[in-house]
């Protein structure tokens, strides 16, 4: 089960993820790439370089709660969040992601 923390760091990403600025961008392609990596092609560890510390911070809380609880965003509520995210960065997706969750 995830700790407060990781909750708190992982709802922080979605946040960010939805801001509409070039660090959601990259929030948004760590998130969906743990939602489906096939579809979203993976993550670049190097674009944390980029990030200000405190993303990072919450980047390497969620890694690490993500290879302990060996679970998805859906496991834990968040597909709601995975779908506005995908709407908002991955548009080309929305069909896909309506056909996933039955509409």
């Amino acid at each position: 089960m995830p700790t407060d923390v990781e909750l708190k760091a992982i709802n922080r990403l979605f946040n960010i993820a939805k801001a509409g600025t070039a660090d959601s961008r990259r929030v948004a392609d760590f998130l969906l790439t743990w939602w489906d990596a096939g579809l979203n092609g993976g993550f670049d560890l190097t674009t944390m370089w980029s990030l200000d510390a405190g993303i990072q911070g919450d980047l390497v809380i969620a890694f690490e709660m993500i290879g302990r609880e060996k679970c998805y965003p859906d496991d834990w509520g968040y597909g709601p969040g995975i779908r506005e995210v995908v709407r908002q960065w991955r548009p080309e997706w929305v069909e896909a992601v309506d056909a996933r969750y039955g509409e």
